[in-house]
């Protein structure tokens, strides 16, 4: 996977921070000679406002919730690995000539604006990963270029010193369920898989091929689009209307039961069908490309009957990723009744925590 940062400070014990703009979700996940297991996770909703696209508004607010999770969590001072999303990243896929990657680190520097849109890298903070050989030319090679200005990632810095910890690794949000999907799925080659990570303000798709990232794209609309629209035809608070967007079922009749189950649906529709596009262009780019399976993440994963729907809607098997095919956890501090309702949710915290420094 890609780094913006890594301090090597010699400290092994990490464990994965997931900072989202409605909640803050901690995975502690161990590693030993049978595999890996998650030990804790805890997560804790965040106010409105302290994070909006991705960008880091209030640093105090923050660093409070940090410090209150670690709290919960009794995890103590551990390094801790979180992801940028949304506006506050930059990833583009290009294809250059063969090059080793200390040319190509030149290469991205001295020519930055054909690739990126800063017109100075001494302000941005950026990492490549090289693909590998392009298909239709063996002279060339496919790159993903990731970069986010550095006030951007020094402002989570900040916050987590501020709350008494500090930041090893800041990954890539489209690429975090890569690292969960490569750890619990079986694959080959030539398995092409969608992860898609549909949060409260942000839906993150990537398209993987072999294990390895061929196709991203992030877009501005999720679960809160369809919590507030609930909220509004229903006169019901906002929690109340997070309920029925997962359960799909008021008190009353089935026939007010039936009207609401295809409503949400309805008001899920504008999210499926950005992904449906997301899709087709990624059809129509890399010609063709047969899907097996789409997986899904995050807490607006669960909006009711969505995976069905997007199997029809798509025609590719679609179901929500399983983060404990191959982790295990501890049943003194997960809660095993609530297993299945954390699964999506606590997918992208738990790829966070499988990460060790030096990795890729």
């Amino acid at each position: 996977m890609l780094d913006l940062k890594e301090m090597f400070s010699g400290k092994k014990k990490l464990v994965g921070l997931d900072i989202g703009s409605s909640s803050i979700k901690l995975a502690e996940v161990i590693r030993n000679p049978k595999g890996h297991y998650l030990n804790r996770y805890c997560e804790l909703p965040l106010p409105k406002g302290i994070i909006i696209d991705g960008i880091l508004a209030d640093a105090g607010g923050l660093a409070s919730k940090i410090k209150e999770i670690f709290k919960m969590a009794k995890c103590g001072k551990k390094g801790i690995v979180t992801s940028l999303a949304g506006n506050s990243v930059i990833v583009k896929k290009v294809t250059l000539e063969q090059m080793n990657e200390a040319e190509l680190r030149d290469l991205i520097r001295d020519e930055a604006g054909k690739y990126l849109p800063f017109d100075n890298m001494d302000d941005v903070n950026y990492d490549f990963q090289i693909l590998g050989e392009n298909n239709y030319n063996p002279s060339q090679m496919d790159i993903i270029i990731v970069a986010a200005k550095k006030e951007i990632v020094n402002s989570f810095l900040e916050a987590a010193t501020a709350a008494g910890q500090n930041v090893e690794i800041i990954d890539v949000a489209p690429f975090v369920l890569e690292t969960l999907y490569g750890t619990n799925y079986e694959f080959d080659n030539e398995e092409t898989v969608v992860l898609i990570n549909i949060g409260a303000s942000t839906t993150g798709i990537n398209v993987v091929k072999g294990g390895m990232s061929v196709f991203t794209r992030d877009f501005a609309l999720a679960g809160n689009s369809v919590t507030e629209t609930i909220q509004e035809k229903y006169k019901v608070t906002f929690e109340e209307a997070e309920k029925l967007k997962v359960e799909g079922m008021p008190n009353g009749t089935e026939g007010e039961n039936t009207d609401l189950k295809n409503t949400i649906l309805e008001f899920a529709q504008p999210i499926c069908m950005e992904i449906e596009r997301s899709i087709d262009y990624f059809r129509s780019t890399f010609g063709g490309e047969d899907i097996k399976q789409i997986l899904l993440a995050g807490g607006s994963a669960r909006i009711y009957n969505l995976t069905k729907h997007l199997s029809e809607m798509l025609n590719v098997k679609t179901e929500l990723i399983d983060p404990f095919l191959k982790i295990n956890y501890n049943k003194r501090h997960i809660d095993v009744k609530n297993l299945e309702n954390i699964k999506p949710v606590a997918a992208t915290a738990i790829g966070l925590g499988l990460r060790k420094i030096g990795d890729k």
